[in-house]
């Protein structure tokens, strides 16, 4: 039995919840752009930025994909779409 780290297939799997908020937060976006906007129809660059931001490590971290370089590697992480989403919602509620 070997105690080393574990296979490279075993770390890299799916992660379905992060997979399942960048699909939604994309087909949000291209369905209903509005909801990126402001009360005046303007761009909410910030609201912007953090719904990017979580559809981006989403997807990244969805399908697997576990960069090397460690400040990377924590920006696309899980962790980093659920904060991102959080600020995206709160956000949204606020405005």
């Amino acid at each position: 039995m070997s105690t080393g780290p574990a296979p490279a297939a075993a770390r890299h799997r799916t992660q379905l919840p992060a997979l399942a908020t960048g699909v939604a937060l994309m087909l949000a976006a291209t369905a209903d752009p509005r909801f990126l906007t402001d009360a005046a129809g303007k761009v909410d660059h910030l609201l912007v930025l953090a719904v990017s931001l979580a559809m981006t490590a989403g997807f990244v971290r969805g399908v697997g994909f576990i960069p090397r370089t460690a400040g990377v590697r924590w920006l696309l992480s899980g962790w980093a779409c659920l904060a991102a989403l959080s600020t995206a919602a709160a956000i949204w509620v606020l405005r």
